[in-house]
C-alpha cells in the first residue's frame, strides 16, 4: 500500500485495540439451557456480545429498537444485550452477571502492541482518537495499561450521539483533532462500520479481530503498510 502523509490515526476499540476474551471464572455457575458451559459456548456467547454488526438472535420489535440504538444510550445497551443473553439460554440473573463483565473496562484485554503503538504515534506527533460504537466509558482500560495520556480524543458513540458508519462520528473526531480527513487513517476490524471513514475521505486499514495472543503485531503491520513505523 502506498505511503501517505498521516497527521492523525483513528482507532476502533473492540477487536482493534482491545478484545473481550473469556475468563472461565466469569462463567462459574452459569448455565445455558440448564447445562454447564464449555469453552465453545463461552466463545460463542462473547462473539454475540461483541459482533460489530448484524443480529445474532431473534429480536422482538422492542428488542430490535434497543439493538439498533444500543450504542447511543446505556439503558438501551443493557436492554439489548440482556435480550441477546436470555435468547442464548441464560437465566435472568446469569445474564445480568455476565453483562456486568462486558461493561467493566477491566474485563478487556489489550492487544500486545496497543500501548506501544499509541505511545510511538504520540512521540511522532501523530494525533490519535479512539472512535467507538459503545455505551460505556472505556478510558479506564487505557489508563490500566498506561496509554490514556497517549490518546488525544475519545469519541464514544453514547457521548457524541452518533454511531459508525455515520459520517458524523468520524467528522467529530477529525474536528476535535484539528485534522483534515485526507491526512487521517482509520484502523478497525469492521469494513462495514469502521470502513465508513472512507466516506468522509479517510484512508481505512482493516485488522483481524483475532484472539490477542494470535495477533501480536497487527496494529504495527497495518500502519507499516502506509509507511508509519511504530
Amino acid at each position: 500500500m502506498a505511503e501517505m502523509t498521516v497527521r492523525a490515526a483513528l482507532f476502533d476499540f473492540s477487536g482493534t485495540l482491545f478484545r473481550l476474551e473469556e475468563d472461565d471464572s466469569w462463567f462459574t455457575g452459569i448455565e445455558v439451557h440448564s447445562r454447564e458451559i464449555d469453552g465453545h459456548v463461552q466463545a460463542e456467547l462473547l462473539r454475540r456480545l461483541t459482533a460489530p454488526t448484524g443480529r445474532t438472535v431473534k429480536m422482538t420489535p422492542e428488542a430490535d429498537h434497543a439493538w439498533v440504538n444500543r450504542d447511543l444510550a446505556p439503558h438501551l445497551h443493557r436492554e439489548a444485550y440482556l435480550h441477546v443473553l436470555r435468547e442464548s439460554g441464560l437465566a435472568d440473573h446469569h445474564a445480568e452477571q455476565l453483562y456486568r463483565r462486558v461493561i467493566d473496562p477491566s474485563s478487556w484485554t489489550p492487544y500486545p502492541d496497543t500501548a506501544e503503538v499509541l505511545a510511538c504515534l504520540h512521540r511522532q506527533g501523530i494525533k490519535t482518537a479512539v472512535v467507538s460504537n459503545i455505551a460505556f466509558d472505556v478510558r479506564p482500560a487505557f489508563a490500566a495499561v498506561g496509554a490514556d495520556s497517549d490518546v488525544d480524543e475519545f469519541v464514544l458513540s453514547y457521548e457524541v450521539g452518533a454511531t459508525k458508519p455515520s459520517p458524523e462520528i468520524f467528522t467529530t473526531a477529525l474536528s476535535r483533532l484539528g485534522v483534515d480527513a485526507s491526512d487521517a487513517v482509520m484502523i478497525g476490524d469492521s469494513d462495514e462500520a469502521d470502513g465508513g471513514a472512507r466516506d468522509v475521505g479517510c484512508r481505512f486499514l482493516l485488522v483481524d479481530p483475532l484472539p490477542t495472543e494470535q495477533r501480536p503485531t497487527g496494529l504495527r503491520d497495518a500502519l507499516a503498510d502506509i509507511g508509519i513505523k511504530v
